[in-house]
C-alpha cells in the first residue's frame, strides 16, 4: 500500500481529503491518542505496541513513518547496544489531540443509537 501519495482521482489537489486519508486509516489517530495518554514525552516502539495488541510490528512501523513523514511524529535513534529508537508527539500531533478527543466524546455518546439503528437496519434488510 503506498501511503505516501494518496490522492482522489477526481480533485487530486484537495488538501482535506489527502490529510484525512493518512490520518483516518485504522490505526493513526490511535497511534496518536496511545502516545498522548502515555504521557511520557517519547515512548519506545515495543512500549507502544504492548498498549495496542492487535496491531502488527509491520503495521505499527508503517503507521509511525507515515506519521513521521507528515510531522505528527518525531523518531530519535540512540546508538546504543540493542539500538534504542524512541517516539514523541509534536505540536502538530498536540493541536490534534483535541479534535480527536472531541471525535472519542462524539463515538462514546451516540454508540447505542447508532448501534441500534444497524441492528434495525438488518432486521429490516432480513
Amino acid at each position: 500500500m503506498n501511503r505516501t501519495n494518496i490522492e482522489s482521482a477526481m480533485f487530486p489537489d484537495c488538501p482535506i481529503r489527502n490529510i484525512l486519508a493518512r490520518i483516518s486509516d485504522k490505526w493513526s489517530m490511535l497511534v496518536i491518542y496511545t502516545l498522548e495518554k502515555s504521557g511520557k514525552a517519547a515512548v519506545r516502539f515495543k512500549e507502544l505496541q504492548r498498549e495496542i495488541p492487535d496491531i502488527s510490528q509491520k503495521m505499527l512501523t508503517v503507521t509511525l513513518r507515515t506519521l513521521e513523514e507528515d510531522g505528527y511524529v518525531t523518531r530519535t535513534v540512540y546508538a546504543e547496544v540493542p539500538p534504542r529508537v524512541e517516539y514523541a508527539l509534536t505540536q502538530r500531533a498536540y493541536s490534534l489531540i483535541p479534535h480527536i478527543n472531541g471525535l472519542i466524546d462524539w463515538a462514546m455518546d451516540n454508540s447505542r443509537a447508532i448501534m441500534n439503528d444497524r441492528k434495525h437496519a438488518v432486521a429490516v434488510a432480513n
